[in-house]
């Protein structure tokens, strides 16, 4: 993993950018709005995927594989903490004097000038900046955005808009959330995560204090939240908007009901209305009510901005079905936290009516499975019927002696509602042995577990064959 130096000055002007890296699923956003300005791109990845190819027909220069003759005459390099240091391009940049800059001060290069609305939160940050931009192209605004996930209604991650507003993912990981000149701030919470950069709870509540306070409008933040509610009591911000289920919200969440897609009432000086939106699970009325906060920020009033955040079809990697085998239903989430995995396997419960759920969890990063096992296993044996384990995604990280997948399945209090599989078709085998019509089958994490999923669909009609 590189730490990012952010003292590297960000250049006036870019002739030639190269992305280590580009077919992730944010970099290739950042690739693509590069691409929009005029400015010549290449970049290279480990393997080919769809971002690849979308890029290639795009224009862009892609390289499958990572080598240092790739660069060619370019003068900026962009990279992530993902990356090794031994990477030949990262390597080679340094060599040849290259401007390298991480993706968050690509991302500062492209905003410069903008009036900007960043969505920070260890979780809920890709729906709600979803829903914001969804929201604003509804309510006829024009916004460029970058966004961790694809947004059903774009199409798309990212976006060149023209207006003046930008909306983004704020990533508060490695603390370059705080890189950004944000006009109104949108924390979603504060669930400590990340502390493998922080070092302490009280690092991680800093740091969006100083994310908070430095917005140059407003902030917007949940009244329901414990760390959420925690900063807020710290601000010195002379306008802040809160809003959630509690008494103390200033855009309050009331009478949500869960069957099928969630439906609720907003509630705003004396203003009551009635939504419902596409998009299953209680906590997304909740990233509805901090969406549409945002809008009556930027000047919309309430029932617009509800209705328009009503369109939300949901994004890429969020509870998204891709297809059914036996009367069985595959899904995949992003959910790699133990808060958004009981979002995801909760709101799967409001509409899987009588089937089970049969979870598909692969662990994200060595440090977090050793730190979290424990309530990795009691959300999963809460919420789903029956859990299947696979091993660790390492992502940036080297492994750590005696952490695998086995972790999280012998945290289990009833061995027989889990399994710990390493091998891929096996762990697809026997989920399609354990699965039975009505049931949803849902894959969790932020790795590559969503490529086991032909396996599972393959499995299932093998199953129905036989």
């Amino acid at each position: 993993m590189i730490k990012p130096d952010l003292s590297v000055p960000i250049p006036g002007q870019i002739r030639a950018v190269h992305f280590i890296g580009i077919g992730g699923s944010g970099i290739s956003g950042l690739a693509r709005m590069f691409l929009a300005a005029g400015i010549p791109v290449s970049g290279s990845d480990r393997a080919e995927s769809q971002n690849t190819r979308d890029l290639a027909d795009l224009g862009a220069t892609v390289h499958i594989g990572h080598d240092a003759a790739n660069l060619g005459d370019v003068d900026t390099v962009v990279y992530t903490g993902a990356i090794w240091p031994e990477n030949p391009e990262y390597l080679a940049a340094k060599e040849r004097g290259l401007t390298l800059l991480h993706r968050s001060q690509a991302l500062k290069y492209l905003i410069e000038g903008r009036r900007l609305v960043s969505v920070a939160g260890a979780h809920g940050k890709t729906t709600s900046t979803g829903m914001i931009v969804t929201g604003l192209g509804r309510l006829g605004a024009d916004p460029s955005f970058v966004n961790g996930g694809v947004i059903q209604d774009r199409g798309a991650s990212s976006g060149t808009g023209a207006d003046d507003l930008f909306v983004i993912e704020a990533d508060e990981s490695d603390g370059t959330f705080l890189l950004y000149d944000t006009s109104i701030a949108l924390i979603t919470n504060v669930d400590a995560d990340h502390l493998d950069h922080y070092g302490s709870h009280e690092a991680f509540d800093d740091a969006f204090v100083r994310f908070a306070d430095a917005a140059r409008e407003a902030v917007v933040i949940s009244a329901d939240d414990a760390g959420a509610r925690r900063v807020w009591e710290r601000l010195s911000h002379p306008k802040v908007m809160t809003f959630g289920v509690s008494h103390r919200a200033d855009v309050r969440v009331v009478d949500i009901r869960t069957e099928g897609p969630v439906a609720f009432a907003l509630e705003h000086a004396g203003e009551r209305v009635e939504g419902r939106l596409q998009v299953p699970g209680r906590h997304n009325a909740i990233n509805a009510a901090g969406a549409v906060a945002v809008l009556l920020q930027l000047g919309y009033d309430l029932e617009p901005a509800l209705r328009a955040v009503e369109t939300f079809g949901g994004t890429v990697r969020r509870f998204e079905l891709h297809g059914a085998e036996r009367g069985v239903s595959v899904y995949d989430d992003y959910a790699h936290h133990p808060t958004e995995v009981a979002a995801a396997l909760s709101a799967a419960r409001t509409v899987v009516g009588e089937g089970r759920i049969i979870a598909l969890h692969q662990p994200h990063t060595y440090s977090r499975t050793q730190l979290m096992a424990g309530e990795f296993a009691k959300v999963l044996e809460e919420l789903a019927d029956h859990t299947v384990v696979l091993d660790v995604y390492g992502a940036r990280e080297d492994p750590i002696p005696g952490v695998t997948g086995e972790l999280v399945s012998g945290a289990f209090d009833d061995p027989s509602r889990v399994r710990f599989v390493a091998d891929w078709q096996e762990a697809a085998a026997y989920t399609a042995s354990v699965a039975r019509p009505g049931d949803y089958v849902i894959t969790l994490g932020c790795g590559d577990v969503y490529r086991i999923i032909p396996q599972v669909l393959g499995a299932l009609r093998e199953g129905a064959e036989g």
